[in-house]
């Protein structure tokens, strides 16, 4: 393996996209509401308990009012960046061992919520310090990559599906049989424990939703996509459609492995989309478990990237890039036929709060240098910078501006 020295990487994205159609406000299909101050909640990225909250939500993910210099960049068109995943409320609140011992956590785990966790989510509310951001893996590498870019203001579009009474700046298709999805992140020192209450991010509904003209508009003129490995729980159909356009059309898809989980449970769909994955995400841990389901038989880190990048593709005008972060120690990537190594940034411990949003964060910074056509080097770099970012702060919520070089 190699450390990181600046080569370039990407050429032009092909077949760029201009045509665009007005986005409807019918109900399940693309609701757009901007009567709200989002760059309010944006900047503070929080949400304060309310008795009388119950189901509502209000969750601005898409900024279109953030201020700030414009800065040196490649021309983006509105809705460069398409994601598409399981929107949802986080509770974020420290707990101790106990805690997890009674509802069966592990302390640095990602699940989803069975039967047994139903009373954890009322428990956690009442008996910890709570905080509450809007969530859900791609959601969240979405609102970083636009909070990184600041302008244009709606380089990034996201679907996924919520309960009918939330508000949003955001493309989402309602329903009212299930209330928003929550996430509840149990945090015991530099640990996250992540249990994930689908609800109506699990009803989402293609022909509903993706497949209406006004929406698959939006996806044609996106020249990136992103799309995290939970939603292969939810639509592997979506995701299937979205990755042949993009394969069809020699656009840029990227997948996140998300959760160890995925790999072991969800195989079959997963192996079906990996032809068209231009870009493979995963941290040390989903790594290790992906290369034992499709029985690598190595546990080291840059030779499952290597494995990963040569499994069967579809498009073959670029190569596959494998992306593998490992927590505080060297992110593994793939750079044509090398493995290269690239330092993460330097924080002192005490000031880690929450590494909860992490890998999303990193991503999010990852794709905001990759819509605007930049080497993989310094796409990475952003990544470590947003991660960096983010851990120092409770949920995955950060500052109004980036000072990002």
């Amino acid at each position: 393996m190699e450390k990181s020295r600046n080569s370039g990487l990407f050429g032009s994205l092909a077949n760029k996209h201009t045509s665009h159609s007005k986005a409807s406000s019918l109900k399940g299909r693309v609701v757009e509401t901007r009567s709200c101050d989002l760059h309010l909640l944006l900047s503070q990225n929080r949400y304060e308990r309310n008795s009388s909250l119950g189901n509502r939500l209000i969750l601005c993910v898409i900024p279109n009012t953030l201020s700030g210099n414009k800065k040196e960049m490649h021309i983006m068109s509105d809705n460069a960046l398409f994601g598409m995943g399981n929107p949802l409320l986080d509770i974020s609140a420290v707990v101790d061992k106990d805690f997890l011992d009674k509802y069966g956590l592990k302390p640095n785990d990602q699940i989803l919520a069975e039967e047994k966790h139903k009373a954890l989510f009322d428990e956690i509310v009442k008996k910890s310090k709570v905080e509450y951001h809007a969530g859900g893996s791609t959601q969240n590498s979405v609102k970083i990559a636009q909070w990184m870019i600041q302008e244009p203001h709606k380089v990034a579009t996201f679907f996924g599906c919520i309960a009918a009474e939330a508000h949003v700046d955001a493309h989402y298709y309602e329903q009212s049989q299930e209330p928003t999805g929550t996430c509840a992140a149990c945090i015991t020192g530099d640990n996250r424990s992540l249990v994930a209450n689908l609800a109506a991010a699990n009803c989402y509904n293609k022909e509903k939703h993706l497949d209406v003209d006004s929406n698959w508009s939006l996806v044609e003129k996106a020249r990136v996509y992103y799309i995290a490995g939970f939603f292969l729980t939810v639509s592997p159909e979506s995701i299937l459609k979205v990755a042949k356009h993009a394969s069809d059309n020699n656009k840029i898809f990227g997948l996140n492995l998300s959760a160890p989980f995925i790999s072991q449970f969800f195989k079959e769909p997963l192996m079906k989309v990996m032809p068209y994955v231009d870009i493979i995400f995963g941290n040390e841990t989903e790594a290790a478990t992906f290369a034992k389901e499709q029985g690598f038989e190595t546990e080291d880190i840059a030779e499952i990237a290597r494995r990963v990048q040569s499994l069967p593709k579809v498009n073959k005008n670029r190569q596959r890039i494998v992306v593998f972060t490992q927590g505080r120690e060297d992110t593994v990537a793939t750079v044509g036929d090398k493995v290269k190594m690239f330092p993460v940034l330097d924080i002192d411990q005490n000031d880690i709060v929450d590494t909860n949003g992490a890998g999303d964060a990193f991503v999010g910074g990852f794709l905001s240098e990759l819509v605007q056509e930049k080497p993989l080097e310094e796409c990475i770099h952003a990544g470590h910078y947003a991660a960096n970012v983010i851990i120092r702060r409770v949920g995955c919520t950060f500052p109004e501006k980036p000072d990002f070089h």
